[in-house]
């Protein structure tokens, strides 16, 4: 059962609300949401926090992109960022009922999904599990969605990067997490690799980096790629260090209809001032252009509004503050602050006009 423990905002630049949920094995979920536009959830790579991102010369840019063409929803997966750190199960199957807990506490009935990275896995599970949910799917750096298959050699490899988490993950000296930070981004700057090197550290500890690498590595989903019924478009860096672009080749084969571009990058995390970013985002924008318009798909409606929220419009509408609204229905402030962010969720609003819209649809479904 999904429990939306409290709620919060972080600016950062933009307005951002921030909810928490359980999953089904009692893991607790960090997911947040911003922009405006049809619903897109993001299953995004590991390493994220969604208070750390926005500050970030890695990530801002692509929190800022998606928010102007889209309600974005995105979580920290279990271990990492803002969610529940003691975990042990990391499999495919634990991570697949984190996203649909995410997608329960968020009100979405369906809604456009982009796997990133590690990510990907998880989509292509919920768009196998869940045909009738997307109105499209896509995936970026996407993996392959069978287990990974290794000689000596690459065994071998494989244990020295693991060794490497367990001794220099959480060291203040970045050596050994540079490793891995010239490889998702060989192209950035020395102040974008501090930050990655500094994220990794803070995003989660040693044995849930390892222990979430091994999980990811061991999925096998490749069997049911045939079934994706949604619009799929799969985008991907040609000279991608840390997936190949083969990957994405297999990928749009085994789905029907699934359309593939190749973006001009050596880098795993697209940067802001490459070329290959801009195509991503026009490429996104007008992938998720159907989705646009009064006909769209949607978050819940007024119609979904329960007895309280809708009385907490009510009183907004009247123009009274939330501290006015809290001594009207005996309530805290608290209390009606996590009133109103369900319902800017439920309506697919957010920003600073959120509160202003929310009220507008309420009176235009009454």
């Amino acid at each position: 059962m999904v429990v939306t423990e409290q709620s919060g905002s972080h600016s950062g630049g933009t307005d951002q609300a921030i909810r928490f949920c359980r999953s089904s094995d009692g893991t607790r979920l960090a997911f947040a949401v911003h922009g405006s536009g049809p619903p897109l959830v993001v299953a995004s790579c590991w390493l994220s926090h969604l208070q750390h991102d926005w500050q970030s010369p890695v990530w801002r840019h692509f929190l800022d992109d998606l928010g102007r063409i889209a309600t974005v929803i995105r979580y920290d997966e279990r271990g990492f960022g803002m969610s529940d750190w003691d975990v042990a199960d990391f499999s495919i199957e634990a991570r697949l009922a984190d996203l649909e807990s995410v997608v329960a506490a968020a009100g979405l009935d369906r809604f456009a999904l982009l796997g990133v990275s590690g990510g990907s896995a998880v989509a292509l599970a919920f768009a196998m599990a869940h045909p009738e949910r997307l109105t499209r799917l896509a995936l970026n750096g996407t993996v392959c969605g069978h287990p990974i298959a290794r000689d000596a050699d690459a065994e071998a490899e494989e244990e020295l990067y693991r060794e490497m988490i367990r001794v220099g993950w959480a060291r203040e000296d970045p050596v050994f997490r540079r490793v891995f930070t010239t490889k998702f981004i060989p192209e950035a700057t020395e102040e974008q690799m501090r930050w990655f090197d500094d994220l990794q550290r803070m995003a989660t500890s040693p044995a849930n980096a390892v222990a979430s690498r091994i999980g990811r590595q061991a999925v096998d989903i490749s069997d049911g790629l045939d079934r994706i019924s949604a619009p799929t478009l799969v985008l991907q860096s040609v000279d991608d260090r840390a997936t190949t672009f083969d990957n994405a080749v297999e990928i749009s084969a085994a789905i029907p209809g699934a359309r593939l571009v190749a973006l001009d990058s050596p880098n795993h995390i697209l940067l802001a001032t490459e070329p290959a970013w801009r195509t991503f985002v026009t490429e996104l924008t007008a992938f998720l252009e159907p989705d646009r318009g009064a006909s769209a798909p949607r978050a819940h409606g007024v119609e979904h509004l329960s007895a309280r929220e809708r009385e907490v419009l009510t009183l907004c509408a009247d123009g009274r503050t939330n501290d006015e609204i809290a001594n009207a229905l005996t309530l805290s402030a608290r209390t009606i602050e996590r009133h109103l962010s369900n319902v800017y969720l439920k309506l697919g609003v957010s920003g600073p006009a959120a509160r202003a819209a929310a009220v507008a649809a309420f009176l235009r479904g009454t």
